[in-house]
């Protein structure tokens, strides 16, 4: 393993997301909530060609990464169903990684559809059925954490299959400004452990312990996490459960002006820093069958470092 630079120990002792970092967490907080969106139409960009974005698309995609993590792209001409869209729009973020995870295809992008046979049909993506709250990946090991996204639509459901989206570090804030110590409780190392994946009896797949929140070496956070109950457990402490409790509730709250909620079109996706989202359940027609690709990356969004776009902010 390779001993970090001089430069990364350094901008991780100064990310806001440490505790200790009192000021340098206000000026955060401040330049994070300021202009923040406020409706979900503030998340949408209009892009012409998704493989071949103009300077004012790329900027305009990166400046709503920077502040909120997500951006939605909408794309008003040419072939939206080709799975090359993807793979350039991700390239141009500096998404070059794939994370080949389990039901993934060959080319590591994965064919989100209903299915009704194969291994596929004991994962909830793959049938109609509503998603809870979680971020992409949340089971994988501490040196393949997923960091970006792309989640592109081809075709939407006849009915439902909305997302509710939102952004990682309004949950981190949240949970700091209603208790700090909600925040220490999380980013334990065995703050939430997900059991073994077994398939007929045979583990694929094995358990997997590790923090909420995590800091990298360019002072970014990261989080890990699922509502789900069947695939978590959670320390054995008091200040987690009530952490659990708090972060519920907020993400649970139908007032909650921090949630965006969209239905993707064909040709609209998510490009993002793996924020937390979920799914509503969906119908499908005859004449109208979901379909979405879905690109998990083991990088981050270029140029979407925090301190990065701190400074931007105050330029």
């Amino acid at each position: 393993m390779h001993a970090p630079d001089v430069n990364s120990h350094s901008l991780y002792q100064s990310s806001p997301f440490l505790l200790e970092n009192i000021a340098q967490y206000t000026r955060w907080r401040e330049q994070k909530l300021t202009g923040y969106p406020t409706e979900t139409a503030q998340l949408v960009v209009e892009v012409q060609d998704a493989t071949a974005l103009t300077d004012e698309e790329y900027q305009a995609l990166l400046n709503l990464c920077c502040k909120t993590n997500m951006a939605v792209y909408r794309i008003t001409a040419g072939d939206i169903s080709s799975k090359q869209v993807v793979r350039a729009l991700g390239r141009r973020f500096g998404l070059e990684r794939l994370d080949n995870n389990l039901c993934a295809d060959e080319d590591a992008i994965t064919t989100l559809q209903v299915m009704n046979s194969g291994r596929h049909t004991a994962y909830i993506p793959y049938t109609n059925r509503p998603i809870s709250w979680h971020s992409d990946g949340y089971y994988n090991k501490p040196e393949e954490q997923i960091r970006g996204m792309i989640l592109h639509c081809v075709r939407n459901a006849a009915q439902g299959g909305d997302n509710l989206l939102l952004d990682h570090e309004i949950a981190y804030l949240h949970l700091r400004d209603t208790n700090p110590d909600y925040i220490t409780a999380l980013m334990h190392p065995r703050a939430m452990t997900i059991p073994p994946n077994n398939e007929g009896g045979e583990e694929i797949r094995a358990a997997q312990s590790g923090p909420v929140f995590s800091i990298d070496s360019q002072g970014n956070l990261h989080m890990r996490y699922t509502a789900r109950t069947r695939s978590i457990v959670w320390r054995e402490d008091k200040l987690t459960s009530e952490a659990v409790a708090c972060m519920k509730a907020f993400m649970e709250d139908d007032s909650n002006p921090w949630i965006f909620r969209h239905r993707l079109q064909p040709g609209e996706g998510y490009l993002g820093n793996n924020v937390l989202h979920n799914r509503l359940a969906f119908a499908d027609s005859e004449q109208q069958q979901r379909l979405l690709y879905r690109a998990r990356y083991f990088d981050r969004i270029a140029h979407t470092d925090v301190m990065q776009c701190a400074t931007d902010s105050a330029a």
